[in-house]
């Protein structure tokens, strides 16, 4: 069995496995697992940068993942930091370094064969002003919900290059856009006055950076817009998204609406803000607890308690502030947690909560491993909570993927 590398804080998380992605430990955005034929389990992971695009790997037996194919990036300066997997077909977005390169969009795979997808076609965003797709999601396996640029959309502002697209993949070789949506005084060209900038150093931007949307309701999605906040949009009529709601928090908070993951028995939203500076900088990035049953009025009712320890970690380390959660996938291979989050926060490692009562989130479990060498403080990107209640996470720099079991006493539900 291979040595696991060293643990700094392991609290109700034991690690079981790793995996180093075959010299490419940089997990990206993008985590899923399908279940195949035999009882076999195969994951799948998004790499944030080149040179590999990315990993499938054989997690049938949890303690022993085996890579068993890769895609590498097609130049150094694209990367497919995301994915999205339904039924056969997984999505991989490409977003470049620079706008007006190419490949600019996402790839659509089919999984007929879990250990080796095919390609069925590209989806292209590129153009004079887009970096292409930065995140991709799925939830119906019929329409993609991506943060992207085009080649007709032109921002106020160079930093406000994503907007909200919704892709028709009934054709799944021929994707079409069937639907966008942005902030009003985004684009060149629109009727509203540019948009207001946030001061310095937290001008990160008014653009989508994650799209979500659930077959319980489909005509529903839930938008982090980092400095725009996060939205709520009425989407029965695709071909004109509508907004709802919207919440901007920012100023006085430091900006980077992340991710709004709807618990729809809870009548409830999981609102992040991502930490994007070094040493904790633009400190407190918070999660959110929002009580949604009116979505037309949704109001913030708490937020979760800073990560055990992060006062230490933020004074030694890097990036320290939540990002990504779990999010439900509808997926057989996922878990569906509504009383529990797992989530990520960079150099605080990986944190569960408890919000069995909204209004007082409690940590109960947290992994941070041992900082690899080169970098400043761990760099826990994602977190994919599978159906056996394992969970995986992923250093976007070069810890590479590790697998971990819950030992807590409280059931994860």
């Amino acid at each position: 069995m291979a040595v696991l590398p060293a643990v700094r804080i392991e609290r109700n998380l034991k690690l079981i496995a790793h995996s180093d992605l075959g010299g490419a430990p940089n997990v990206g955005e993008g985590l899923a697992m399908k279940l195949a034929s035999g009882g076999r389990r195969f994951f799948y992971v998004a790499h944030e940068s080149a040179p590999i695009a990315f990993s499938v790997l054989d997690v049938t037996d949890p303690c022993r993942p085996e890579l068993v194919w890769q895609l590498p990036t097609p130049h150094q300066d694209v990367r497919g930091n995301s994915l999205a997997l339904r039924g056969d077909t997984l999505l991989l977005a490409y977003q470049v370094k620079r706008p007006g390169l190419t490949p600019a969009g996402f790839q659509v795979f089919d999984l007929s064969d879990p250990a080796s997808p095919r390609e069925l076609g590209f989806f292209d965003t590129s153009g004079p002003h887009s970096q292409g797709v930065h995140l991709v999601t799925c939830m119906d396996g019929r329409y993609a919900h991506i943060s992207t640029g085009a080649a007709d959309f032109e921002p106020n502002n160079p930093r406000d290059h994503q907007f909200y697209m919704i892709v028709d993949l009934e054709d799944r070789a021929r994707p079409k856009e069937v639907g966008r949506w942005w902030i009003p005084g985004q684009r060149k060209g629109d009727a509203e006055p540019p948009l207001p900038r946030h001061p310095e150093p937290f001008d990160a931007g008014y653009r989508l950076h994650h799209a979500l949307c659930y077959p319980e309701r489909p005509d529903r999605a839930y938008l982090g817009y980092l400095d725009g906040g996060f939205m709520v949009l009425d989407i029965s009529d695709r071909s004109h998204p509508r907004m709802l709601s919207r919440i901007d928090y920012h100023p006085p908070f430091p900006g980077f609406t992340h991710t709004v993951l709807p618990l729809f028995e809870r009548g409830l939203l999981v609102v992040t803000d991502e930490s994007i500076s070094e040493q904790a900088l633009d400190w407190p990035k918070r999660m959110w607890i929002v009580d949604a049953r009116l979505d037309t009025n949704p109001i913030m009712i708490s937020s979760a308690p800073m990560p055990q320890g992060s006062d230490e970690l933020r004074r030694t380390d890097g990036r320290i502030g939540a990002h990504n959660v779990h999010e439900n996938e509808p997926e057989p291979g996922s878990a569906k947690l509504q009383q529990t989050i797992a989530s990520t926060w960079f150099s605080a490692g990986v944190r569960i909560y408890d919000i069995a009562d909204p209004f007082r989130p409690e940590e109960i479990a947290a992994f941070v491993p041992e900082t690899p060498p080169g970098q400043r403080g761990t760099r826990n990107h994602d977190v994919y909570v599978d159906h056996r209640g394992l969970h995986n996470t992923g250093d976007s720099l070069r810890g590479g993927l590790y697998i971990l079991e819950y030992t807590g006493q409280r059931p994860l539900e």
